[in-house]
């Protein structure tokens, strides 16, 4: 859950605040932490996580040696699936994104955060299933209790993030300019940060706006 404050003035302002601070707390709303800066190292990259394929890998097993690529990511967002005729959705770029990213020795995983959504749409049979269906090529893992999508202060589906090959983010944000329509992208914010991270070069856009659904936490 988010709240967006705008800017307190004065005591009863301030005792507002706290009360709802306390309110938070007190109820056990789940709250990720600030969104991971760009040259931060990547976290919890030793903790495993389940793949759809029935093995177990950490971020930093998955990682290639120029980098990691990791895409938060559900099975029934319309960003992630599309919108029927309204919108293609990003899923459809998943493949060859990845393919991208391994010719450049950079690796890809989908992260499923979706705790909250875990007893149907985003069980692990739901995710087999669906990365079956959708012919993933790349590694879909389970997020227990988001734990992973709270530590980079992950919020949607999808949300990307670019690690280099020492495991610092260098882009974060969303795959291209476009989700409606494929062939009308114009700007392909990861292939571009990934070709010149593949050639020792800072990335030009290192950040975007990530735009999807909300990730689906529970109380904590």
């Amino acid at each position: 859950m988010n709240f967006l404050l705008s800017p307190i003035k004065g005591a009863l302002g301030v005792a507002s605040a706290l009360a709802l601070g306390v309110f938070m707390t007190s109820a056990g709303i789940a709250e990720p932490q600030p969104e991971l800066a760009i040259g931060s190292k990547a976290p919890l990259a030793d903790v495993l996580m389940m793949n759809v394929n029935g093995t177990q890998m950490s971020l930093n097993t998955a990682a290639g040696p120029n980098g990691l690529l990791v895409v938060f990511s559900c099975n029934t967002c319309p960003f992630v699936v599309g919108n029927g005729e309204k919108s293609d959705g990003w899923e459809g770029r998943y493949n060859e994104t990845g393919r991208f990213a391994k010719e450049n020795g950079v690796a890809m995983v989908l992260v499923n955060s979706n705790e909250a959504k875990r007893d149907n749409h985003d069980s692990m049979d739901a995710m087999k299933a669906h990365a079956k269906d959708n012919n993933y090529g790349m590694p879909y893992l389970l997020d227990a209790n988001h734990q992973l999508a709270d530590a980079f202060g992950a919020l949607k589906t999808p949300h990307v993030y670019l690690f280099d090959g020492d495991m610092n983010l260098v882009y974060r944000g969303s795959i291209d300019d476009n989700v409606s329509d494929a062939d009308a992208v114009s700007a392909r914010y990861v292939q571009d940060a990934i070709t010149a991270v593949a050639n020792g070069k800072p990335v030009g856009v290192a950040e975007t706006k990530a735009i999807g659904c909300s990730i689906k936490r529970v109380s904590k």
